[in-house]
């Protein structure tokens, strides 16, 4: 059986031996780093299912690790952070991470949110051949994480290229800010609904919408967004 590989990174032993112990106990095989560099390099080295990241580490802190991680890879990430700022969840959501635990936590609460985070990976590749869409030019394929608008590649992070599938496949249908939360990121984020309009504001710029294309991504005032096929 392939062993279930967990990298985890922060520069606290104890907390690394704490949920060293908890990890093991769950069936996975956990590496650990103790700093930014060594947390990149474990990385490369042993391609882990699922990276537990602190923020506050030395020689290069979680933003920036999770950063070059995005650049190209997709493994999910769940950000450890003493961080309780908005603005600092936000920060690391919008560098890709796809969920943050705050310190001080209980090592079964990460455990469950590293199967719920890995629960969401794999639901997203059960179906493998119906994960490709093409509507008014748009083309998004989940299966490679690609989309292209009138035959011209566009280049979006995940969190982006699953936002846009949301709204392709339901299209006219108007999606609160809270309910995207909930269906890209998987659970409530407590009302930090600006990480929305920041992907949103990104996911615009990126496809240059204007009237040349045949589509919209429409805001509808007081309540949310929705995809139009113009």
């Amino acid at each position: 059986m392939l062993e279930k590989v967990i990298l985890i990174a922060d520069d606290n032993k104890d907390i690394v031996d704490l949920l060293k112990i908890y990890a093991q106990k769950e069936g996975y095989k956990p590496v650990c780093a103790y700093d930014g560099e060594q947390a990149l390099k474990m990385w490369k080295e042993y391609n882990p299912v699922i990276i537990l990241l602190d923020v506050m580490m030395p020689k290069m802190n979680g933003y920036d690790v999770c950063k070059q991680i995005r650049q190209s890879s997709n493994v999910p990430i769940i950000m450890v952070t003493a961080k309780t700022e908005e603005a600092d969840r936000i920060m690391g959501l919008d560098y890709g991470a796809d969920d943050y635990v705050i310190k001080p936590f209980s090592p079964r609460e990460v455990m469950t949110r590293i199967k719920a985070v890995l629960r969401r990976v794999t639901d997203d590749v059960v179906d493998e051949k119906s994960k490709r869409i093409e509507v008014a030019g748009l083309c998004i394929d989940m299966n490679s994480y690609e989309a292209s608008v009138n035959g011209k590649p566009v280049v979006l992070t995940k969190k982006e290229i699953e936002i846009l599938w949301l709204f392709v496949t339901n299209p006219g249908r108007v999606f609160t800010r809270d309910h995207l939360l909930e269906n890209i990121w998987g659970y409530e984020y407590f009302g930090d609904t600006r990480t929305v309009d920041t992907h949103i504001k990104r996911i615009r710029t990126k496809l240059s919408l204007d009237s040349t294309v045949g589509f919209d991504i429409k805001t509808v005032w007081g309540v949310g967004y929705k995809f139009e096929v113009k």
